[in-house]
């Protein structure tokens, strides 16, 4: 036996610094196990989690269903290959398309993978159909992911001097500025993408005019419209994708997070009239594969069959209520967000903070920004939990914000 399996606790960590690649920076504990809207670490302390793995654990933690189907599908079939149909991927295809407007599916395992899919369609698609056509508008705060091509996409000014060169072909532009996008369309211009609500950037949600003058854009010049649903798809935001809340309908739209509620999973989706990709075009060793694809049908089902994008409406709509109570006393504003991806600011920029001291009392939240707090629970959160987190929350704040103040005098 290893060194390591014999550790536990702190022990653990000690050993995990020595072995793990440094990219972020974790509190140190460790999760061990969960239940719906709860971890608990190796110590035994609870947490209520109210970022939802970021917006992945869709149905909780350790749900059933995922259990249930994890264990039938992987005594029947794990891996095939991506050279063959599987019986899973096709019924998940089928489900997805049902419920939205497109016609056909990418499968891949993460929300970049589902981007550089879109972005490599967009391509294809510019070359065909737009004389050579190649450059995407997408906006500023957004984010997309962490390959080359989708941090170059993102509109993240601390990511602009990294990893140069950056692939070139992106034009960044405001979020809700018609002007802005409009001039930034010209003849090398083959799609426009953007997150209808953007989470990483704060939740800032894309406003219905702007989204309408888009889409007529996009059919006057040819574009693509591509809308980047990894933070907003299956449920989160009160329908069963964020598109649908404004009477539009993208050309592509990519899927993660949620979709496998935990299970790493993605889709892109596109129209019948946009499968351009010829074999060896695109592709991944496990795209599509069975066990992804039975656990992405599985959790798809159960937010339908549960009503859980009802759930998600209703909860928060109760979550901004209550945050805009408790908030006014509290120097919060701006409550803002769509379904169960809700954030507020803060009058002082200690948003690392305040996450810092929340998971000291039992309380996982996230801080995107220094002056932004994020909530993004999982989509079976109840009035409880909401009220809660407020307790928790505002507890830790009321602290630290008398702490600051003090130490200002």
């Amino acid at each position: 036996m290893s060194q390591i399996t014999q550790c536990k606790g702190t022990e653990w960590i000690a050993e995990a610094s020595d072995r793990l690649l440094f990219t972020t920076n974790r509190p140190e504990l460790i999760m061990d196990r969960g239940a719906g809207m709860y971890m608990w670490d190796t110590e035994d302390r609870v947490y209520l989690d109210f970022s939802g793995g970021w917006a992945v654990t869709s149905l909780g933690h350790a749900p059933a269903v995922i259990r249930d189907v994890l264990d039938q599908q992987s005594a029947k079939l794990i891996h095939a290959s991506p050279s063959f149909y599987n019986e899973p991927m096709l019924q998940f295809a089928k489900l997805l398309t049902d419920i939205s407007c497109f016609d056909k599916v990418f499968f891949a395992s993460s929300g970049a993978e589902a981007n550089e899919a879109a972005i490599k369609l967009a391509r294809k698609y510019g070359a065909a159909k737009l004389g050579g056509a190649h450059e995407i508008i997408t906006m500023t705060n957004s984010f997309h992911g962490r390959t080359l091509a989708t941090m170059s996409a993102t509109g993240k000014s601390q990511w602009d001097a990294l990893y140069e060169p950056k692939v070139p072909g992106f034009c960044h532009v405001p979020l809700n500025d018609l002007d802005a996008c409009f001039a930034a369309i010209s003849d090398r211009t083959c799609a426009i993408m953007l997150e209808l609500v953007q989470g990483e950037g704060g939740v800032n949600i894309v406003d219905e005019s702007y989204l309408y003058a888009i889409r007529k854009a996009c059919d006057i010049y040819g574009l693509l419209l591509i809308v980047d649903e990894v933070q907003t798809g299956i449920g989160r935001t009160g329908t069963m994708f964020a598109y649908e809340h404004y009477g539009i309908e993208p050309d592509i739209m990519t899927l993660a997070k949620g979709i496998g509620g935990g299970f790493p999973l993605s889709a892109m989706l596109t129209k019948e009239s946009f499968d351009l990709f010829e074999p060896g075009d695109q592709g991944g060793t496990y795209c599509g594969q069975p066990l992804a694809m039975a656990v992405g049908q599985a959790v798809v089902q159960e937010v339908i069959q549960s009503r859980l994008a009802d759930n998600a409406r209703i909860q928060g709509d109760y979550l901004k209520r209550r945050l805009q109570e408790t908030g006014e006393a509290l120097g919060w504003s701006q409550v803002r967000g769509r379904g169960l991806l809700v954030a507020f600011n803060l009058p002082l920029p200690c948003g690392a903070e305040l996450v810092k001291r929340c998971l000291d009392i039992g309380l996982i939240i996230n801080s995107p920004s220094p002056s932004v707090i994020r909530l993004m629970p999982a989509l079976i959160v109840t009035t409880a939990d909401v009220d809660k987190m407020l307790r928790l929350l505002a507890e830790c704040w009321e602290a630290l914000y008398r702490e600051q103040q003090a130490a200002a005098q």
